[in-house]
């Protein structure tokens, strides 16, 4: 069977790729489009950031260009079949946003996940009428938010725990996002009723942390580490701001995030505490 594999990631490593082989053959991006009869620089501009899928057949062009042979050409021609295909479930939902889809795509061909959260349960462990709690708040700040297409999109995107090969999924999450807070009893009982249920899986680890847990300062922005069968896919952080997502994946960023994530779960409760204290919070 082959290995998942994420369109976003292998559309950054094409680009990263492309844009080491015309480096090498000392071209600009001038150069290349002029010889291909491209009308501007931007479109291979975007193909070397990963910012567009590309055609298939402009990849072939580029490869001729730059005089790569077998094999190194037959495993690029691989990464950019995977790069431009929107294969898997999300194909079918033009609804989902493209912060939503960022994230679908990244999931999808995770082998890894680590994900923090320090002020609400994390998107992948929600139930429905937890979401829309979360979702609706939304529209306070954006008015255009579609409540149940957002609804259908993240309950699309829950399906990536109960595939046959998940990804492991850890998530570190502060007690204060962990507790009532204002929401309906019955809500919270039933998220807690989930969190215990995807606890018990074995690819799932659920970790509370506790205030001031740790020796060092605990981030106030949700983040979240990707990592990829593939060891050549690039390492990735996602960091969760208000309007915009920004998206690491310079080693050095990524190591910082990782060694972060390490030091949460250090200070975290190990995972059967956290299940005995999720599940007498429940029992209360």
């Amino acid at each position: 069977m082959p290995l998942p594999t994420s369109p976003v990631i292998r559309r950054a490593r094409l680009g990263a790729e492309l844009r080491q082989l015309r480096r090498r053959e000392t071209l600009t991006l001038e150069n290349v489009c002029e010889r291909l009869g491209w009308a501007s620089t931007s479109k291979l501009s975007r193909i070397e950031l990963g910012q567009s899928r590309p055609d298939l057949a402009d990849v072939l062009d580029l490869l001729d260009i730059y005089q790569v042979s077998a094999p190194q050409r037959d495993a690029l021609i691989v990464i950019a079949r995977d790069a431009a295909t929107s294969r898997g479930w999300w194909k079918s939902l033009g609804e989902m946003s493209e912060r939503q889809r960022t994230y679908a795509e990244l999931e999808a061909g995770a082998a890894g996940i680590i994900e923090y959260q320090p002020a609400v349960v994390p998107g992948l462990l929600q139930t429905p009428a937890y979401a829309r709690l979360r979702i609706a708040a939304g529209r306070l700040i954006d008015p255009a938010v579609d409540v149940e297409a957002d609804l259908r999109a993240r309950a699309a995107r829950h399906s990536v725990l109960r595939r046959p090969e998940p990804p492991r999924y850890t998530a570190l999450i502060t007690e204060l996002a962990c507790w009532q807070a204002g929401d309906p009893v019955e809500v919270w009982r039933e998220q807690l009723r989930h969190l215990l249920e995807l606890a018990a899986l074995p690819h799932v680890t659920i970790r509370l942390v506790p205030p001031g847990a740790g020796h060092g300062p605990v981030p106030l922005t949700p983040f979240s580490c990707y990592s990829f069968p593939d060891p050549a896919d690039p390492r990735t952080v996602m960091l969760e701001a208000l309007t915009t997502d920004v998206r690491l994946s310079a080693a050095a960023d990524v190591d910082r995030y990782e060694q972060m994530a390490g030091c949460l779960l250090e200070a975290a409760l190990p995972e059967q505490e956290t299940v005995r204290v999720m599940a007498g919070r429940l029992d209360g």
